[in-house]
């Protein structure tokens, strides 16, 4: 399952039917809730600080999720923190932020440290959150610095769930066939 690594006295913990791709990278203080999903060439990399990682949120191929170190220009650092049911796009760099519950963020985003994404949001593919930046819940952001484009359509709100499980059925397919 993947390169799951140790790192400085930290094992990254796995939930229950959690599937790691083998080329993707896991490494040091890293917990996947059950059912998650890390896809191909994916690097997690909890090894200056702790990365959590909710129940059915799938990261998507070639995504890049990192900390922000503790150092004397920020004494606490920032753990990197993604809620449940989370779709993380293809290429996305998350780097010590805070994702809330029922959040999609679209191909090739970047969420920079300190950023809070609170529950039920949708960023634009390509788009860039800057650092501190928080983002409030029902909304769909986009652009480069991102900025609230609409409130969220009851159907936009649904496919938070529909895409979780998808990847939760396909990730059983994966491991069915281990």
């Amino acid at each position: 399952m993947g390169a799951i690594r140790h790192y400085q006295g930290h094992s990254p913990q796995l939930g229950a039917r959690v599937f790691v791709d083998e080329s993707a990278v896991v490494i040091g203080d890293v917990v996947l809730g059950d059912d998650a999903s890390v896809w191909p060439c994916v690097v997690i990399r909890g090894d200056m600080h702790k990365i959590r990682i909710g129940a059915r949120t799938s990261v998507q191929d070639g995504s890049v999720l990192h900390i922000t170190h503790a150092s004397d220009y920020n004494p606490a650092g920032h753990p990197l923190i993604i809620g449940d049911d989370v779709t993380v796009g293809h290429s996305v760099c998350l780097h010590g932020c805070t994702i809330g519950n029922r959040v999609l963020i679209g191909i090739g985003s970047t969420i920079l440290d300190g950023a809070v994404v609170e529950d039920e949001v949708v960023i634009g593919a390509g788009s860039l959150v800057p650092p501190g930046k928080r983002l409030e819940s029902g909304f769909m952001y986009m652009g480069t610095p991102v900025k609230q484009i609409r409130p969220l359509k009851e159907k936009e709100k649904s496919f938070f769930l529909y895409s979780a499980n998808n990847y939760v059925k396909l990730k059983n397919t994966y491991l069915n066939e281990m």
